[in-house]
């Protein structure tokens, strides 16, 4: 039986679902609740108080909540695949042209013709800074958004909008120097940096790091405290610990602990939701469509009040497994390669995957995950037939369709709604349910 949702911490909630955003970012999954455990342990040493940590350690578990909102604009600028791009902007010292002439060397059109990366480069050369700058504040920006949606403090949402600027002014959005940094961005910045190194080469490349940039890219004081925490060998068997989701709950300010209640279950929900949608300027709204859809059928069959708010909740969230899809499949104007198509069909497996760790979302992930399945059999990812299906997941395939049909995707123009009904029809009792292909079409009409 689940756990009542007023004992739940938020905490757990968003740490599970960080693993969501790490994927986006293209980070091993667990970067941001290791991230987290890292800028924590520097928060103490820092002696900052409880209140002051806890603002911090939602920022750090939510810093990348906007990474998706310049997804597409990455693959548009270097082509590739936009999040091995994302993640390697924190591997190179980017400010310094040698780093930046390398790093467009590797992730500017990598699989192309000379011809397109010789006019790739030509573009970003043009661009120059202000394309970077944009986006860098797209991010952050959204991020913040989300973070002030969902009732967090000022303080956390001004962490997550600053956490890329540089100690010395030369990071974005702003430009901001030294003390007009908020010092819970100063920390995530350099929680962040350290945890990439740290999982690739080890903490003493970290640490190494983390001096070079001394000064430049990140506080002295918080490089110092970094240096003096990273030789506890319990700091980093806490980011290996295998239930990560558990560690990092436990290193939450105990007093400063927020209670999952319901209404702050349909936030996270919404919240994800944005994330998801914004990955691609074809999927904008998508997830909040498909929920709307979903409760339309759901409530014309019956359903019960409970079983329509797991079915919105699934539904807002049922496209999180995308965000492991790069925007060069997800984008494509042409049919897919056989490859692109197998990358296309895991995105529900993923799906499945993340919500499943997640307290009360687990029990969701199931239908969730079976959005592309088929009566017949004949769907995604794990071929289930109609007898394996629930009427949730059943409703929800038809949704997901219901919408898709009636968007514009990058292959071919949105549909007319008599042309989406007639497909709609075609299916019925084939590979649709049918009584939500007819509630459906009574909801359109």
């Amino acid at each position: 039986m689940a756990e009542p949702v007023a004992t739940l911490r938020l905490s757990s909630i968003l740490s599970g679902l960080s693993y969501a955003l790490d994927l986006t970012e293209g980070h091993p999954q667990g970067h941001a609740s290791r991230s987290c455990l890292i800028g924590m342990r520097i928060a103490r040493e820092l002696g900052l108080t409880d209140r002051e940590q806890s603002d911090l350690f939602y920022a750090l578990l939510l810093k990348d909540a906007g990474c998706s909102s310049n997804s597409a604009r990455v693959f548009q600028l270097f082509g590739g695949d936009d999040q091995p791009a994302k993640r390697a902007v924190w591997l190179r010292d980017w400010r310094k042209l040698r780093e930046q002439i390398a790093y467009v060397l590797d992730y500017v059109e990598p699989e192309g013709q000379l011809f397109e990366r010789v006019r790739r480069f030509a573009v970003l050369a043009a661009k120059g800074p202000a394309s970077r700058r944009w986006l860098f504040e797209v991010r952050c920006d959204r991020g913040a958004e989300i973070a002030r949606t969902l009732g967090f403090s000022q303080p956390t949402a001004d962490a997550i909008r600053s956490m890329d600027e540089h100690w010395d002014g030369g990071g974005y959005p702003d430009g901001k120097r030294r003390h007009d940094i908020p010092l819970l961005a100063r920390i995530i910045g350099l929680a962040q940096v350290a945890e990439i190194f740290a999982s690739e080469q080890g903490p003493a490349r970290a640490v190494a790091v983390a001096q070079q940039r001394r000064g430049s890219w990140f506080d002295p004081t918080v490089v110092d405290a970094f240096a003096a925490i990273a030789g506890d060998a319990s700091v980093w068997n806490a980011c290996a610990a295998p239930n990560l989701d558990e560690t990092v709950a436990a290193v939450e300010p105990e007093d400063e602990a927020i209670a999952a209640d319901e209404a702050r279950l349909d936030d996270i929900a919404e919240a994800f939701a944005w994330v998801i949608d914004a990955k691609s300027p074809y999927t904008y709204h998508h997830s909040e469509r498909v929920a709307d859809y979903s409760v339309g059928i759901a409530r014309a069959l019956g359903l019960a009040p409970i079983a329509v708010t797991r079915l919105r909740r699934a539904a807002l969230l049922h496209d999180i497994g995308k965000l492991s899809v790069p925007n060069r499949i997800l984008d494509k104007a042409g049919p897919l390669t056989p490859r692109e198509w197998e990358t296309i069909k895991l995105h529900p497996y993923y799906t499945y995957q993340i919500l499943e760790r997640v307290p009360i979302f687990g029990e969701l992930a199931f239908d969730a995950s079976a959005h592309h399945e088929r009566l017949d059999g004949r769907g995604y990812f794990r071929n289930l037939g109609a007898e394996q299906l629930t009427p949730a997941a059943r409703i929800l395939t038809v949704a997901d369709q219901l919408d898709a049909l009636s968007a514009e995707r990058p292959y071919r123009a949105k549909l007319p709604i008599g042309r989406v009904v007639e497909i709609l029809r075609a299916e019925r009792g084939r590979g649709l349910w049918g009584d939500a292909v007819d509630a459906a079409e009574r909801l359109i009409e």
